[in-house]
């Protein structure tokens, strides 16, 4: 990826994290659509001549800064085809910007010739004509300036540097235009006359071309020092790199080129450290809820649960806790306040009311109320498989459940003290990367994009868990945990094998605690399949019932056929609908680079420079 896309992408994430910053990152606009989609026909013309003047001298500051005057001559064809030219101007070169800006356009003449300028993807357009056509030998003279085009070269191991050097494509290799004649000019002024070494090369041939060609000078003036290169008649996409050295450190670097570990790899170190901090964070709110589920810790298996805790309870006790709906319905049926009987169709079972049934608590009322608002005359209601509306009551009876739990003290909200600080100090460290991260990009130094999309993902990343780490999340109380530690008695119940069930059952104390008149082991069991179904264990559970009846001869009286023992069977058919039917939602209804020239290695198109030239 280059390193302006890279950009782009970390400059819109910023953007997303911190919008007063937006000024300081939003560094690129959408390429026109003139250069990104031109019709072939725009580009079917050539460059009759191509010359260009390239000054090159020190500013104040002893960085490199160059002026340029191009002045090509389109040969158009007489059709209306074009309006003019599209000239792409480098805006970057190892790893700084250049600051590249347009001077002036003008004709052969001097009067100057409208011309926009787009820029995108590291890359400066200047769209030169207006609404009129172009035909035949057109002169287009376009005047530029750049900085910083010299670069140093990489210190050894003792810290001394080898040479400095301009390394410049002088032709736009992204070109689908031929060129009959090529000449350049290439100026250095008296300041840096005098420290050329005398090294230079020449290549010339389409991008990654190593074949020579000739570079006349230095010719010296007295104040400036001229090289220059000619060529052609040149193919579309061939280019022109010269390479011109200087001795080392003659050329101030922008510090966008110099060596910044904090620039170019703390925001990385942040990013990784913040959103370790916020993922600590996170382990330490779930633990904390964990630990807030402990009594003590001790988990006796128990074959009863009180009256006053059904499932619609339970389930705000029990972390993920399953088919709560299904659960109290069934919770209902056992205790013979309703039976459970075929429908129409097995995707709508019939709930009947039982006339001599009564609710064992103020819950379990508020669900025979929201099951059968609308019964018949036999007190019998359908389980709709549609609709908004028992859909939403069903929700509401879930958190009535989860409020009974609050108030009774079982339940509360908190958040984990250690959770706090570590996001706290997570967000502190990301907000610091992507500042440092920012100031670095804003500085024109390129080499920092990448950390700045790194910090910008991980302060989204530590954003998103903040959410989750400085929420309150409902734990449980002490009173909360024992109820809790009770249920999970009634699983291990569950999950422990028959004997062990039946011994228990038969004990002194087990005896002692069935107080219940003709209460058996077939009562006791189904009165804990609904707190089977909130543990997931309903099938396993009613292999257990299925085995009881087949003892007792008889089939469940409170679901379907009293005279069949398979249970499952119409336990699966009814979780799955009154499932459906809980949590049903009405479908919506919308629409739908090289090392450097002059020490061998290089290559045309290994400079800076080039660019693109193209119709309009």
């Amino acid at each position: 990826m280059a390193p302006t896309r890279i950009l782009r992408a970390s400059a819109v994430l910023a953007l997303a994290v911190i919008p007063v910053l937006a000024p300081s990152v939003a560094m690129a606009v959408e390429r026109p659509a003139t250069t990104v989609a031109a019709a072939a026909d725009v580009d079917d013309f050539s460059y009759a001549s191509w010359d260009a003047v390239y000054d090159v001298g020190l500013d104040d500051d002893g960085r490199a800064r160059m002026q340029v005057t191009e002045t090509v001559v389109a040969r158009f064809p007489d059709a209306d085809q074009n309006r003019g030219i599209v000239r792409g101007l480098a805006t970057t070169y190892k790893g700084a910007g250049i600051d590249t800006r347009v001077i002036a356009v003008t004709d052969e003449d001097g009067t100057a010739v409208p011309y926009e300028t787009e820029e995108d993807d590291g890359t400066l357009f200047v769209l030169t004509g207006d609404d009129d056509f172009v035909h035949g030998l057109t002169t287009y003279v376009i005047e530029y300036e750049m900085r910083d085009v010299i670069v140093g070269s990489a210190p050894d191991a003792s810290g001394s540097r080898a040479a400095d050097e301009f390394y410049w494509d002088l032709l736009p290799l992204d070109s689908t235009q031929p060129i009959e004649a090529f000449r350049a000019d290439i100026r250095f002024d008296a300041a840096l006359s005098t420290h050329l070494t005398g090294a230079t090369k020449c290549y010339i041939g389409p991008s990654g071309s190593t074949e020579p060609c000739d570079l006349e000078g230095p010719v010296a003036d007295g104040e400036a020092t001229t090289f220059r290169v000619e060529a052609g008649p040149l193919p579309a996409a061939d280019g022109v790199t010269v390479a011109v050295g200087f001795d080392p450190g003659t050329v101030v670097q922008p510090s966008a080129r110099t060596p910044d570990p904090v620039a170019d790899v703390g925001p990385v170190v942040a990013a990784v450290g913040a959103v370790g901090l916020a993922a600590t964070g996170w382990v330490a709110t779930v633990a904390a809820d964990r630990r807030r589920r402990r009594a003590t810790g001790i988990i006796v298996a128990q074959y009863d649960v009180p009256d006053d805790q059904p499932p619609l309870l339970a389930a705000a006790l029990i972390p993920g806790a399953k088919n709560v709906v299904p659960a109290e319905i069934v919770h209902l049926a056992v205790r013979g306040t309703l039976r459970i009987e075929e429908g129409a169709s097995d995707e709508a079972p019939r709930l009947r009311r039982q006339p001599q049934g009564s609710a064992p608590s103020p819950l379990d009322q508020a669900a025979l109320d929201a099951l059968f608002p609308h019964a018949d005359a036999d007190g019998v209601v359908d389980l709709p498989a549609e609709s908004e509306a028992f859909a939403t009551r069903m929700t509401a009876l879930t958190t009535k459940g989860q409020e009974e739990a609050s108030r009774r003290g079982l339940t509360t909200r908190a958040r984990s003290r250690a959770a706090v600080i570590l996001q706290s100090v997570a967000i502190a460290v990301a907000v610091v990367g992507l500042v440092v991260a920012i100031v670095a990009v804003a500085s024109g130094r390129l080499s920092a994009g990448p950390a700045l999309l790194a910090i910008s993902v991980g302060t989204l990343l530590v954003a998103a868990s903040s959410f989750f780490t400085f929420s309150r999340h409902t734990v449980l109380t002490p009173e909360g945990a024992q109820a809790y530690e009770h249920l999970q008695g009634v699983r291990e119940f569950i999950r422990v094998a028959e004997e062990d069930r039946l011994r228990m059952l038969q004990s002194y104390t087990g005896a002692e605690r069935r107080t219940e008149k003709g209460a058996d082991v077939i009562h006791v069991y189904e009165r804990l399949l609904p707190y089977a179904m909130l543990f997931g264990m309903e099938d396993e559970w009613g292999r257990v019932l299925e085995t009881a009846y087949s003892r007792e001869a008889h089939g469940p009286t409170w679901i379907g056929d009293p005279t069949s023992f398979a249970l499952r069977t119409s336990l699966v058919a009814f979780m799955s609908s009154s499932t459906a039917a809980a949590t049903y939602s009405a479908p919506s209804t919308g629409t739908s680079s090289g090392t450097g020239g002059s020490f061998g290695g290089g290559f045309s198109g290994g400079g800076g420079g080039g660019g693109f030239s193209g119709g309009r």
